[in-house]
Order: structure tokens, then C-alpha cells, then sequence
């Protein structure tokens, strides 16, 4: 079982940058997916991001298509996003989860779905200011 925390979540001005980590406790991190979401008030949770077991197979939803990167580093049990050019869409509370597992390669759309993924973390919020 994989305990995620978040971190990095502030308020920056439009056009700014940021930069959330994801810390991840337990056994075998290096074996799961990682994805970020994003959620508004009265709104669903929204894929933003995702890095794959092995790191070497990212995904990214369209809102952030170049202005996100998404890493992990397995050593130490993180994974980052970092965004730039930010926009008060952005804004939201930020939250990684586990997803699936080493050896399977999923596609695209498995990351679309929430429902696919099991530990999430308590969440940081990013606010960005017009």
C-alpha cells in the first residue's frame, strides 16, 4: 500500500510558475502509475498529468499540453509537476493518485478516469491570480 502527500501548492500570479511534488510512502512506488487531477469547486476531478511506472511514458490532458511537465524520480519516491504559465483556470486543488501497475501499459484514456486509481492525497491548493 502507497500513503501520497502533496506538496507545493500557492498562490502566484498569471503567468508564473509552480512547482507540486508528490511524496509517496510504502512499498513499491516505483511499481505504480502516478497521475495528477485537479479539482474546482462543484466540479469532478480532472486529469491533468500522469508518468508511468518506468518514467519513461508521460501523458498530459490538453489544458496543460506545454506549459506542464510531469517526472518522477523512483529513488526517492516523488513525483513532480511542474507548470508554467499559469492561468486563473489553473487554479484548483491539486491532487496525486496511484493508478495501475507495473507491467501493464495503459492508454491515454485509462487516465482520464479517476475511478481508475486508488491512493490519493490529501490534496494542495494552487491559486492563481489575474
Amino acid at each position: 500500500q502507497v500513503q501520497l502527500a502533496e506538496f507545493g501548492g500557492r498562490l502566484v500570479q498569471a503567468g508564473g510558475s509552480l512547482g507540486l511534488s508528490c511524496t509517496a510512502s510504502g512499498s513499491n512506488f516505483a511499481d505504480y502509475d502516478i497521475a495528477w487531477f485537479r479539482q474546482k469547486p462543484g466540479e469532478e476531478r480532472q486529469f491533468v498529468a500522469a508518468v508511468a511506472w518506468g518514467g519513461g511514458r508521460t501523458f498530459y490532458a490538453d489544458s496543460v499540453k506545454g506549459r506542464a511537465i510531469i517526472s518522477r524520480d523512483n529513488a526517492e519516491n516523488t513525483v513532480n509537476l511542474q507548470m508554467k504559465d499559469l492561468k486563473p483556470e489553473d487554479s484548483a486543488i491539486y491532487y496525486c493518485a496511484t493508478g495501475g501497475t507495473r507491467p501493464t501499459h495503459y492508454t491515454y484514456a485509462y487516465y482520464l478516469q479517476p475511478e481508475n486509481f486508488g491512493s490519493w492525497g490529501q490534496g494542495t491548493q494552487v491559486t492563481v491570480s489575474s
